[in-house]
């Protein structure tokens, strides 16, 4: 027979693992009368968990998020996987800062089971962190409250700096963020221009006006600032077809730096941005991938001149160099 402690423990973890339980299931389960259930659930009720119910023999108990944070059941692989998250987030700024992260980190780790404080701690000695040059900070909370933006369905007052540092305010409707694995970008249709991406980090403010918003066809968002950051910021843009399908593709060439679509069951067309065509021909030989320039000319040339360049320099008579 369990404790009471024990079989509260037993309760919450039960609840937090389906939507809903009837009273004779967790009864079944835990092995106890009905009375007793409905016993521990008032207990936990006591103790701050918001547990619904529903009346009638087909009713059941459903655990839903309430108005402070109670104690959490996390079995140790859910243990091991919010450190690490913790640890992530405190590392990259993810939310702007890290003391917050931090402080949450050293708290479970304070707790932690030896056995999962092990693994955590072969996870922190394996991992080496190189940080981006020049890595962008988000302001405090910034994150944050642009999901809580988009979540709210109405018009905001957008305050941001470009890249050459220049402010404007404009009115937006806040739809979605997305990562790309270095950076967070807001989507979101401004009124005066449509949908735009905006580099999180240079979020200066953002308002809310109080004026709702219903937001019909959106594009899709992670494509949106796949063809922004891939072709956005360049004077040049190339189109490539690699023989490959889409999956292998993107493999070779990041949607965060190429525009993809498929050519056929077994080739990609890939739209690259660049500076000029020497730099996109550079990119495109250090994929050491058979590929066709379609356009523009200017980039064909440049591959065409970089590849007899290199082709010479391997036939030319004498050692190598060194």
């Amino acid at each position: 027979m369990l404790s009471a402690s024990a079989r509260l423990l037993r309760l919450l973890s039960l609840l937090a693992a389906r939507p809903s339980w009837t009273c004779a299931e967790l009864a079944d389960r835990m092995a106890v009368t009905d009375r007793t259930v409905r016993r521990d659930v008032a207990k936990l009720r006591e103790l701050g968990y918001t547990v619904d119910s529903d009346a009638g023999p087909w009713g059941g108990y459903r655990l839903r998020a309430g108005s402070r944070v109670p104690p959490l059941m996390l079995d140790d692989e859910e243990a091991l996987a919010v450190a690490v998250g913790l640890r992530q987030a405190a590392l990259s700024g993810a939310l702007g800062g890290d003391q917050a992260a931090l402080s949450a980190l050293l708290k479970l780790r304070q707790v932690l089971p030896p056995r999962v404080a092990e693994r955590l701690g072969e996870w922190d000695d394996a991992l080496v962190r190189l940080p981006w040059p020049e890595e962008p900070r988000l302001r405090p909370g910034m994150l944050l409250e642009l999901a809580a933006a988009c979540r709210r369905g109405e018009r905001a007052r957008l305050s941001y700096r470009d890249g050459e540092g220049r402010s404007t305010v404009r009115d937006v409707d806040p739809y979605r963020l997305v990562h790309t694995g270095r950076r967070w970008y807001f989507v979101a249709r401004d009124v005066a221009r449509g949908w735009r991406t905006f580099r999180a980090d240079r979020v200066e403010r953002l308002v809310p006006t109080g004026h709702p918003v219903e937001i019909t066809d959106p594009p899709d968002p992670a494509l949106l600032v796949s063809r922004n950051t891939a072709n956005g910021p360049y004077p040049l843009s190339a189109t490539v077809r690699l023989p490959l399908p889409m999956d292998e593709a993107l493999r070779v060439v990041p949607a965060t730096v190429g525009t993809h679509r498929p050519d056929g069951p077994s080739a990609t067309l890939v739209d690259i941005g660049g500076p000029h065509p020497d730099g996109l021909a550079r990119y495109l030989l250090g994929l050491a991938t058979p590929l066709r320039v379609l356009t523009p000319d200017s980039v064909r040339a440049a591959l065409a001149r970089r590849t007899r360049e290199l082709l010479a320099a391997q036939t030319a008579d004498g050692p190598p160099p060194g």
